[in-house]
């Protein structure tokens, strides 16, 4: 029966000249990396500017900040942007926001960079950057029958390796190209990105658009049990993600005495291996149920973050523990989304997405400040580390009982979403 509503919407869009679902996925993907490059522009740069000494004197709580503000934008506006992706569609948003997020790319590039402040401004709108998740995941939803949402979905996630690009380029264009460098390729590549999303998306036939108020819908959206469950999934899952992909940079060059370039290095292999592991936690969700894979998610990062609080040489099990907790939190992230797409309505699955997403962007934010507060009292990040393996034990005690309990319902034809 999927398959015929697969090949019965790909025959619809060939008739209606919009492509196939799997060309949207890859230009939604495309857009999801590019956006996500430029939301983290700040981060691999902040401890190069403590260090060098051109902004003053930074705290590590001043670095910290420096590199959340985009975060907590990025996510808070997330609530807006899929509940405007639900009413016009990814075809008008994706190349909206792409065209807003130069902007505040080509400020930072010509105006922020010898002033603290400025920066906290820059990156302030540079969260817009951040929302582009909740226009993607909505859109990519419509285009395929539920059994092949987890796989898609996970699939556009992988876009979240964009910070990769960022951690691999940015402090080096920064230092060898020109200070403006990272910035204008970045502002370059998404003006070309808006463009071609503008003439090559579209939405999927037959996507149901709401009738009601952006209030009405979000208030609706909040009071699905599915909701506030997935977000508290998503802040552990992709804000521990977001978390170590924005900080991982000044933990290793102080923790471990890095240097910027080697840190940076090291973020994008954690990158790497959560971005291969979401489309992976995506199609075990749908092969297996996502109940197991949060849970082994969970489990993985519990253990993972424990053995981080002890500062293990990396060159040993240090490595391996940050490499498994990057697995552990793509595949989650990947299988909370799947974990929406059998349950949530596809006309809400915007609603909730941005709901979610802040909140996963919210869990991202959090830790950082916690992180850089704690070292700065004690010299260690020990406390901040048991702090997330205790936040993962919750979640994975929630996920095996409140979250297994609604997913049964639903499957067994109760209404719950």
């Amino acid at each position: 029966m999927s398959r015929d509503i697969e090949t019965e919407r790909t025959r619809a869009a060939a008739e209606a000249g919009v492509g196939s679902p799997w060309v949207m996925v890859v230009v939604a993907t495309l857009g999801f990396a590019l956006n996500f490059w430029a939301w983290a522009l700040v981060s691999p740069l902040g401890p190069l500017f403590r260090d060098n000494g051109r902004l003053g004197e930074l705290s590590e709580s001043d670095v910290s900040l420096m590199v959340a503000v985009p975060v907590i934008v990025g996510s808070l506006g997330r609530i807006l942007v899929g509940a405007l992706t639900d009413r016009f569609g990814g075809r008008v948003m994706f190349p909206l926001v792409s065209a807003a997020t130069v902007v505040p790319v080509l400020f930072l590039a010509f105006f922020a960079l010898d002033s603290y402040a400025l920066i906290l401004v820059g990156g302030f709108f540079l969260g817009i950057g951040g929302t582009a998740f909740a226009v993607g995941v909505p859109f990519v939803n419509a285009w395929f029958p539920p059994e092949k949402r987890g796989l898609a979905v996970g699939i556009f996630g992988a876009g979240m390796g964009g910070t990769a690009i960022s951690a691999l380029t940015t402090v080096r264009l920064f230092q060898n190209v020109g200070e403006q460098a990272p910035f204008l390729i970045t502002a370059a590549a998404l003006a070309l990105y808006a463009v071609i999303s503008w003439l090559v998306l579209r939405d999927a036939p037959g996507r149901s658009v709401p009738s009601t108020s952006l209030a009405t819908r979000l208030a609706a959206t909040a009071r699905l049990p599915i909701t506030w469950q997935a977000c508290v999934l998503y802040a552990v899952a992709f804000g521990g993600y977001v978390a170590f992909s924005v900080y991982l940079p000044a933990y290793l060059k102080t923790a471990h005495g890095l240097t910027a370039a080697d840190a940076a290095n090291r973020m994008a292999g954690f990158v790497i291996v959560a971005v291969l592991m979401r489309p992976a936690g995506g199609w075990l969700a749908d092969r297996f149920g996502a109940i197991p894979v949060l849970g082994a998610g969970f489990g993985v990062v519990v253990v993972g973050a424990g053995i981080s609080a002890g500062t293990p040489p990396l060159d040993g099990i240090g490595t391996v523990a940050f490499l498994a907790m990057a697995a552990a939190l793509g595949s989650g992230s990947g299988a909370t989304f799947a974990l929406i797409a059998q349950i949530a309505e596809p006309s809400r699955v915007g609603g909730i997405t941005g709901l979610v997403g802040a909140a996963g962007g919210l869990g991202g934010f959090v830790p950082p400040l916690i992180m850089g507060y704690v070292y700065g009292r004690t010299d260690s990040y020990a406390i901040g580390l048991w702090l997330l393996s205790a936040a993962a034990a919750l979640t994975l005690a929630l996920t095996l009982t409140v979250v297994r309990r609604t997913a049964v319902s639903v499957t067994s034809g109760k209404e719950v979403a």
